[in-house]
């Protein structure tokens, strides 16, 4: 029999060995060589395949794009921390994600936790390693030949190659990492995507300005039946391939970056001369010498709303799935793939889960106005739809919510310096990530806790008003007695307003209201907006064929967002009329993400008990272009117009009370109270709050997450 002693030392010895595996162990990655050149991974007919040591394994791919945004900071200023990529990359390999994406280089820190986690795992998380091209001067020039633009762009390529090796020192320089790199992750990077999505002018452009260019013959790539973008495309292509043979004998899959509005089909029914005025073919570039050992693939951007001819185009809207049923998004991707002579990665597909809309599609994929769950559900269906056409796999965009970014119908609603500072609702861009940021301060969900230690704006014994904001939201709570039907005025900028509101009797206001909150029950809520004030009505009257809007003239128009321009069909002459949504409609329901009956859309919910009501209404719905500088829009119909700025102190809200009678509100009280069936300007409480430069953020995984999770592990 063993002594107590030994079977503590053989008790500790175990111990350390597992404490030193935990920490100190590391999986090395298997390398092939042939002819004096590495790989790792490469393409084989129609899906990807990574070398084991044993045996080439196939690699469906299944994964994310990660940006470099973050709440409070621009993408250029690289500010993600370390501990911020390694929990990020945690979180993707728990969803079942394989690879992951990244346009452009990093700040070193994600080079390395990319490294740690791997060597942690017998399951390593891939990367697509894109190389960026700098977006301005192409458009400025349009043309890629242009000296400055090629220059730039093959600097670019040759510090990623060292950046993925980690011999890179790269100085700083605004709107880029930099820093020393010395985490070598080439035995993970499973390919290259070069370049972005090409400007359709720009690629016109060049073709012409360069008729005479002929092939590209290079090293390791050339072209056949090449357009001159395409020869300029390839010489890049072998810049980045031959210096990384030269310099570190390494060799993996190439491709380059396209989407719907470059690839090289006809698309008779789209309206927009830009997007069908220009192909780049991958057809047309081709390998050679030892990039012909891993191969190349081609790789799209393809989402289920945009272009229009997508859902214009019976060939597409009338196609019939795997499941049998219409679907154009998987109508698409059969074309898509058929033109293609090279396997194809669709390198982005995505469904915004945010407010605001911006495209809609036939069968409900819409570009916006989705919930989280919608979001998930969507996003596993279009996954589907890629594996089913036999694609190299998907990568969804995005990991993680982009506060930066703009949206086309909502972005001369705001102040582009600010952007990053608060988060937006109603522009979709901002909202494609599978990972929130919004702190959701105030949980929209029937419970009142939240509220406790805020005192109330107004309070009476049967009646109160109170308020408070985060990042995203404005938040109101009204308390009354159920049989009385609430509606919030609120005045927002000082120097003007409606005095009075067709749609409302009983009351005046001394001072202007800018907009008006109908709550009449769980079906009917809206928010309205004062004519003069309405910053849509102002973009689009000539669209709509409405009269210009006069100062304090008693009208609250619906809020509304646009949706396209009227459009003619190039194929048929139909003409498509100018399409817009009323996105001042609120959705009843629970907005807490713990409850099983969150609803991510929900903007207010009723207590039935007490009749007690929760709202959260988007800044950006009160005309507010900055929260955290208080900057609002202006005095929009003079000569500023949209770009008109002003300051404001805060929110100005008045509780009325009373009954609904067909399309008009009786009003019979109000907070303040009325003299004389008019509200004084001096007893109207505001609603202030400190400036922020720093946003507050709480990280949290969508709904969509886990639907994804399930679907990736399957």
């Amino acid at each position: 029999m063993k002594k107590p002693w030994i079977w503590m030392i053989l008790g500790g010895l175990a111990l350390a060995a597992g404490i030193y595996f935990l920490f100190f162990n590391t999986y090395q990655p298997a390398v092939l060589e042939e002819d004096g050149i590495e790989y790792h991974s490469r393409i084989a007919g129609e899906h990807f395949e990574v070398w084991d040591g044993e045996s080439w394994q196939e690699k469906k791919i299944h994964g994310v794009n990660l940006g470099m945004g973050k709440p409070g900071a621009f993408p250029g200023e690289a500010a993600i921390t370390k501990e911020e990529y390694k929990d990020w990359l945690e979180d993707i390999a728990d969803m079942n994600g394989n690879t992951i994406r990244i346009y452009t280089i990093h700040p070193p820190a994600f080079y390395e936790a990319l490294k740690e986690h791997n060597e942690k795992t017998e399951d390593p998380i891939y990367l697509f390693h894109g190389a960026w091209v700098n977006e301005e001067p192409l458009e400025e020039t349009l043309d890629a030949f242009d000296e400055e633009n090629t220059e730039d762009f093959q600097k670019e390529m040759r510090n990623i190659v060292d950046v993925v090796h980690g011999s890179a020192s790269i100085e700083e320089e605004r709107g880029h990492a930099y820093g020393e790199y010395t985490a070598d992750i080439s035995p993970y990077v499973i390919g290259w995507i070069v370049g972005i999505e090409w400007y359709p002018f720009m690629v016109d452009e060049t073709n012409k300005k360069n008729e005479n260019t002929g092939e590209y013959e290079g090293e390791l790539i050339y072209t056949e039946n090449a357009e001159p973008f395409e020869h300029w495309l390839a010489e890049q292509m072998d810049t980045m391939a031959v210096y990384e043979k030269e310099e570190y004998s390494w060799t993996r899959p190439m491709s380059f970056t396209n989407w719907v509005s470059t690839d090289h089909l006809d698309h008779p029914a789209e309206p927009l001369e830009q997007e069908d005025m220009a192909s780049v073919n991958p057809n047309h570039i081709k390998l050679k010498g030892s990039s012909e050992i891993t191969g190349q693939f081609a790789s799209y951007h393809v989402y289920p709303y945009y272009p229009d001819f997508l859902n214009l185009e019976e060939d597409y809207t009338e196609f019939i799935d795997h499941r049998g049923e219409k679907n154009n998004y998987a109508g698409y991707l059969k074309d898509l793939h058929e033109a293609n002579d090279l396997p194809v990665l669709i390198a982005e597909f995505g469904i915004p889960a945010s407010r605001g809309k911006t495209h809609e599609n036939p069968f409900g994929y819409n570009q916006g106005f989705i919930s989280e769950q919608q979001q998930g559900e969507m996003l596993s269906s279009l996954y589907e739809d890629i594996e089913e056409e036999g694609m190299l796999g998907g990568l969804v965009f995005t990991w993680q919510d982009e506060w930066f970014k703009r949206t086309w119908n909502t972005m001369e609603y705001d102040n582009p310096d600010r952007r990053p500072y608060w988060s937006n609702a109603q522009t979709n861009e901002q909202q494609f990530g599978l990972l929130s940021f919004d702190r959701d301060k105030i949980k929209v969900d029937g419970s009142f806790d939240d509220w406790k230690d805020i005192d109330p704006l107004y309070e009476t014994e049967t009646e109160a008003l109170w308020m408070d904001h985060d990042e995203k939201f404005v938040y109101f709570r009204i308390d009354r007695q159920k049989d009385e039907t609430p509606v919030l005025a609120l005045d927002v900028n000082p120097n003007q307003g409606n005095k009075e509101a067709e749609h409302i009797e009983g009351v005046s206001f001394e001072e202007g209201i800018d907009f008006m909150i109908e709550l009449p029950d769980k079906e009917n809520a809206r928010i309205t907006v004062d004519a003069y004030y309405d910053v849509f009505h102002l973009d689009y009257r000539e669209d709509l064929e409405e009269e210009e809007a006069g100062a304090d003239s008693g009208v609250f128009h619906p809020m509304r967002l646009a949706l396209n321009r009227e459009l003619e069909r190039p194929d048929t002459g139909e003409i498509l009329p100018f399409s817009y949504y009323e996105t001042g409609k609120l959705r009843h329901g629970n907005a807490d993400p713990e409850s099983d009956s969150y609803d991510s859309l929900a903007d207010y919910m009723i207590d039935d008990e007490t009749g007690t009501i929760e709202m959260r209404i988007p800044w950006q719905l009160l005309n507010i272009t900055a929260p955290g500088t208080k900057e609002i829009m202006g005095d929009i119909q003079q000569e500023e117009g949209l770009t008109a700025r002003e300051e404001t102190e805060g929110i100005k809200a008045s509780l009325l009370l009373g009954e609904k009678q067909d399309d008009v509100y009786e009003i019979n009280k109000s907070l303040p109270a009325q003299k004389d069936g008019t509200v004084p300007a001096g007893k109207m409480k505001q609603y202030t709050w400190e400036e922020w430069d720093l946003p507050e953020y709480e990280p949290r995984k969508k709904e969509s997450y886990y639907i994804l999770q399930e679907t990736f592990a399957d």
